[in-house]
């Protein structure tokens, strides 16, 4: 870098092992890769909390994070969620379960004002209560609640642009391949420019990780779902949707438990580890697209790579 500080890096420590370099056919090659490392360091007695596995951005953890629960090794996202449990993702996931069915209250309740559309508290506590009143779906007692005038015309109008929203969704990717039903919702639905609102690496973060949904979408067209789905069917939305549940549902390792960590480069800093893993070392990961725009961008990018080889104790 022609802008770093002068320093002289010394050991005294003795010489460890050199640096191996796997290349991946993709990414679902190079977390199995790193997967059977990780199960070869762990058989000759090493602790899995001496592992990490480090990545320039967060969406990449889902490939890796669906390896390591397909071999039962507990893991750890190191200062974050994992994948299926991140506030865009569960966002979006809301959007597809209820275009798959309608009385799914949760979803509705999630995302009836996500991105915000007018519908309060208070148009949504009466909802509530017509469902109660009822006995029904909150998608039904929208619906009831728009045609018998319940609610105020401006929270009527909001709720009936929910509503055809939906429908609307459900009739454009009918016939759609399963990530370009998801790629459809996640931009028609507006919530790229909603998560972009926060602004700063957090933002580009959620929107990674929204991409990184579409690209699970499309693998699972092709290695985990039954033959006999036809990959534009509802069945087949479901069936995702479901293993997406069911990853959702194993939970992190618990605080006391030996787990492999799971981090991204920028969250690593100030930590060490015996066995250190850097995936997606390709242009436009690290370094990352970005860079190429910012005058000292891959000097950025070479530093946090340094931080990254640096981690490893030898």
């Amino acid at each position: 870098n022609t802008d770093r500080m002068g320093k002289e890096l010394w050991t005294d420590g003795e010489e460890g092992e050199l640096i191996s370099l796997y290349t991946g056919f993709n990414e679902q090659d190079e977390a199995r890769y790193v997967v059977e490392q990780i199960e070869n360091w762990i058989s000759q007695g090493n602790a899995r909390a001496s592992i990490a596995v480090l990545y320039r951005s967060n969406a990449q953890s889902r490939v890796l994070e669906e390896a390591l629960i397909r071999e039962a090794v507990p893991y750890r996202i190191y200062g974050g969620q994992r994948f299926y449990e991140r506030l865009e993702i569960k966002n979006a996931l809301a959007y597809l379960r209820l275009v798959t069915n309608r009385f799914d209250d949760t979803a509705v309740e999630r995302i009836i004002n996500v991105p915000t559309r007018g519908i309060g508290g208070r148009t949504l506590e009466l909802v509530r209560q017509v469902a109660r009143d009822r006995n029904c779906s909150l998608w039904e007692a929208s619906v009831a609640s728009v045609n018998e005038s319940l609610l105020t015309a401006r929270a009527a109008n909001s709720v009936l642009a929910f509503l055809e929203l939906i429908d609307g969704l459900d009739e454009s990717c009918r016939d759609l391949e399963l990530h370009a039903k998801a790629d459809l919702i996640i931009k028609t639905t507006g919530l790229i420019p909603h998560h972009e609102k926060e602004g700063g690496e957090k933002a580009r973060a959620r929107v990674e990780n929204l991409e990184e949904l579409v690209n699970a979408a499309g693998n699972f067209d092709v290695t985990d779902a039954d033959e006999d789905f036809d990959s534009t069917s509802t069945q087949f939305l479901a069936a995702f949707l479901d293993q997406a549940a069911l990853d959702a549902g194993e939970g992190q390792a618990a605080a006391d438990e030996d787990a492999v960590q799971l981090m991204t480069l920028h969250t690593a800093k100030g930590l060490e580890f015996d066995a250190v893993h850097i995936t997606g070392l390709e242009e436009g990961l690290l370094p990352h697209q970005l860079s190429k725009d910012e005058r000292d961008g891959i000097e950025e990018e070479r530093r946090l790579l340094f931080v990254g080889i640096t981690r490893s104790r030898r």
